[in-house]
C-alpha cells in the first residue's frame, strides 16, 4: 500500500501546527493565571546556543509552507520574522494553515520526482520531492515543533503528550 505525497504532508503539517497554536494558547493562559508577561516565554530557550521559542515557531511555520510549496513547484509567501506576541505567532500559524490548505492535492500528488532545491546560508541542497519531504522537511518541522513544546514545558506550562499530538483528522 502506498501513501500519497499530499497525505504525508498537508494533513501532518495541519495537525502539528494546530497543536503548536494550542500549546502557545496554554502558555498565554498560564502566564495570565500566574501574573507574568507572556512575552517572557517568547524569549525562553532550552540552552543558550538554541533559538528562543519565537524563532522555533517561525521556523516550524516556514518549514511547513516552504515544504508544501516546493513540492508543488510554487513560490511560498514570505513572512517577516517580527512576531512580538503569542497572538502574533498564532496568527502566523493560521496564515500558514490557510496557505497550505489552499494548495490542492492535485498540485502535490504525482510530484515525487520533482527536483527540490533548499537554499542554505552558504550552499544549497537538491532532493527529489519525496526524499525532501520524508528526510528533510518533516524531520526539521518536528524538531522545531517539539523544541517549542519543550521550551513551554520547561518553563512550567502544564502540557502533556496529548497536547503535543494535537487533534487527529
Amino acid at each position: 500500500m502506498s501513501i500519497s505525497l499530499y497525505d504525508a504532508s498537508v494533513p501532518v503539517f495541519r495537525q502539528m501546527l494546530g497543536s503548536l497554536s494550542a500549546v502557545l494558547g496554554k502558555g498565554a493562559a498560564q502566564a495570565a493565571a500566574r501574573g507574568f508577561d507572556p512575552a517572557v516565554l517568547l524569549h525562553a530557550r532550552l540552552y543558550p546556543d538554541m533559538f528562543p521559542l519565537v524563532r522555533q515557531v517561525q521556523i516550524a511555520c516556514d518549514t511547513a509552507k516552504n515544504g508544501v510549496a516546493r513540492i508543488a513547484g510554487v513560490e511560498a509567501p514570505r513572512h517577516a520574522d517580527n512576531d512580538q506576541s503569542i497572538e502574533e505567532l498564532q496568527a502566523r500559524i493560521a496564515t500558514v494553515l490557510e496557505y497550505i490548505e489552499g494548495i490542492g492535492r492535485e498540485r502535490i500528488d504525482g510530484q515525487e520526482a520533482r527536483e527540490v532545491t533548499v537554499p542554505l546560508r552558504d550552499s544549497s541542497l537538491r532532493f527529489e520531492a519525496q526524499h525532501y519531504l520524508l528526510h528533510w522537511a518533516l524531520p526539521n518541522f518536528y524538531f522545531h515543533v517539539a523544541t517549542a513544546y519543550d521550551i513551554l514545558r520547561h518553563n512550567g506550562v502544564e502540557l502533556g503528550k496529548r497536547d503535543f499530538l494535537g487533534k487527529f483528522d
